[in-house]
């Protein structure tokens, strides 16, 4: 009964960190109903289910689900050609409304579900040595139990 108590009461393990392929992220865009919903923004992977309204099908923010948008969410842009990861070539201005909008909207609101393969592997498939997860500011160890 004892070893049956402790095996209960175990705390979960930590969820692994998901890993995104393309293909994969895009099966993510909000077309399906009952699917969820994902927008990476700097190779970070969020759920943004929550903001269905704004990232679901026929949605004003729709085009920028199912893939790396980062370039769009700096530009403010739901331009196809700006819906990338690439951030080449962006003002100072760009980049600074892009840490804002990653830090005070995404990462303050929607849970982290993984990272594209772009952030955590290098071009030639070797693992990145520099990634950091990034950690979750609304994450309260209280809201687990």
């Amino acid at each position: 009964a004892g070893a049956e108590r402790e095996l209960r009461f175990r705390p979960p393990a930590e969820a692994p960190v998901r890993l995104f392929t393309e293909p994969e992220l895009a099966r993510y865009d909000g077309q399906q109903e009952g699917q969820p919903i994902y927008l990476a923004v700097k190779g970070v992977v969020f759920d943004v289910t929550s903001g269905k309204e704004f990232y679901g099908k026929g949605a004003p923010y729709n085009a920028l689900v199912g893939k790396d948008s980062t370039r769009g969410v700096a530009k403010m842009s739901l331009d196809p050609a700006d819906l990338t990861h690439d951030i080449t070539g962006l003002t100072e201005e760009e980049l600074k409304s892009l840490d804002d909008i990653f830090d005070n909207v995404y990462k303050a609101k929607y849970p982290i579900v993984g990272y594209t393969s772009r952030r955590i592997l290098n071009e030639d498939g070797s693992p990145n040595l520099d990634f950091k997860p990034e950690d979750q500011p609304h994450f309260n160890i209280k809201d687990e139990f």
